[in-house]
């Protein structure tokens, strides 16, 4: 009796060793959703790349407690609807998928944090900047990225003190919610710092040019553009006689299109971080070459990092909560100080699912984005 008990014994324990190694070897999922085509697509693929990138060096670096990672990629097409459906499936479809990363507009990560907290998983947005989207979906949805009323600030402190422009007249998209929330918080900062909004007038894509048409004289003119109306946008602006400058938000981080606009030499834009060639930072310059090697045709964008930094905030959460459970996770995330990033310093403080993040101020130059600063505005408002 005892030789049975002692060889039963025996037994569960190799079983319980060998469930523990295959509970090891599980490959842990990070799902992804970017938008890989339509109007958003050029934030939306090197975002993508720079999730894969940040996957590739977590495994070569033991992946995440122990385990393989693997990042579940899916193309949200830049139609929110789309985006809740192929979430859903994602979902259903995806074992050992505590978080799911993406996407850089409001509106399509706001379709997608709503399914992934309906079925209580963590979504972290690496690019879309509304501060109002914590509050849209509570508890399950945190953003990589500072938030628009922090750019829009930084903007409107900027062009008061530096380009000492004392009028503005602002055009922005009036059918996306990005590009009137910025403009809304860029026109309180700038009145507040004693400037005068002319006019705050919205565009569709079909009456852009009429409207630039009928922009009054002012000293700034604030295009809050999606990516996508950027270059057409300047061009209908230019082509009425203005010559004055035009600053934006990181809507304007289109990076080669630039290049389309090879005379442009007064267009300035908030945005994430610096990661060109100049940025000596010692993890700027290991992500870069990194990037080189992997997609040697292609230069990084600050979307490109700051995916890279939402995988690696899901890893080091993971990590903190020693487990894969999502629970779990979303404690330690909330929680989180200090992670030194690529796109800066981030701190989730006092509840706030918004990181605490300084801004990179960019101008354009014979059609490149050339690094100004970073700058911290003075005071932000209230989303």
């Amino acid at each position: 009796m005892k030789l049975r008990s002692f060889a039963h014994y025996a037994l569960m324990a190799i079983l319980l060793v060998l469930a523990a190694c295959d509970d090891k070897n599980e490959t842990v999922n990070i799902g992804a959703i970017y938008n890989l085509t339509g109007g958003l697509s050029s934030l939306g693929v090197p975002s993508s790349e720079g999730a894969a990138l940040a996957v590739e060096a977590l495994n070569e670096r033991g992946g995440i407690l122990g385990r393989e990672v693997n990042l579940v990629l899916v193309d949200g097409e830049t139609n929110p609807d789309v985006i809740s459906e192929k979430t859903q499936e994602l979902i259903e479809a995806t074992e050992n998928m505590p978080v799911i990363i993406g996407l850089t507009g409001t509106d399509t990560a706001l379709a997608a944090a709503r399914v992934a907290a309906g079925n209580k998983r963590v979504f972290i947005t690496s690019g879309a900047t509304s501060p109002l989207l914590p509050t849209d979906v509570p508890e399950y949805l945190f953003l990589a990225c500072y938030g628009d009323n922090v750019q829009a600030a930084v903007a409107a402190e900027w062009a008061i003190s530096e380009l000492k422009a004392k009028t503005v007249a602002v055009l922005y998209k009036s059918d996306m919610t990005y590009t009137k929330l910025i403009r809304k918080y860029f026109e309180e900062v700038f009145k507040e710092k004693g400037g005068d909004v002319v006019l705050s007038q919205g565009y569709t894509a079909d009456s852009l040019n009429d409207v630039a048409a009928g922009l009054p004289d002012a000293d700034l003119i604030y295009f809050a553009a999606s990516p996508d109306d950027v270059i057409p946008g300047i061009t209908a602006i230019r082509g009425t006689g203005y010559t004055g400058p035009i600053a934006s938000g990181d809507g304007f981080d289109i990076d080669e299109n630039w290049g389309k606009l090879p005379t442009e030499d007064n267009a300035f834009f908030t945005t994430h971080a610096d990661v060109s060639a100049s940025n000596t930072n010692s993890q700027m310059i290991a992500f870069r070459k990194a990037y080189a090697s992997k997609y040697p045709d292609q230069e990084p964008s600050a979307f490109s990092a700051l995916a890279y930094d939402a995988v690696m905030l899901m890893a080091e959460a993971t990590e903190k909560a020693g487990s894969l459970d999502a629970e779990a996770i979303r404690e330690a995330l909330s929680t989180l100080q200090d992670y030194q990033g690529l796109t800066g310093t981030i701190s989730y403080k006092n509840g706030s699912r918004i990181p605490v993040k300084s801004v990179a101020l960019f101008k354009v130059e014979d059609g490149k984005e050339v690094f100004v600063r970073e700058i911290t505005p003075d005071s932000v408002p209230a989303p």
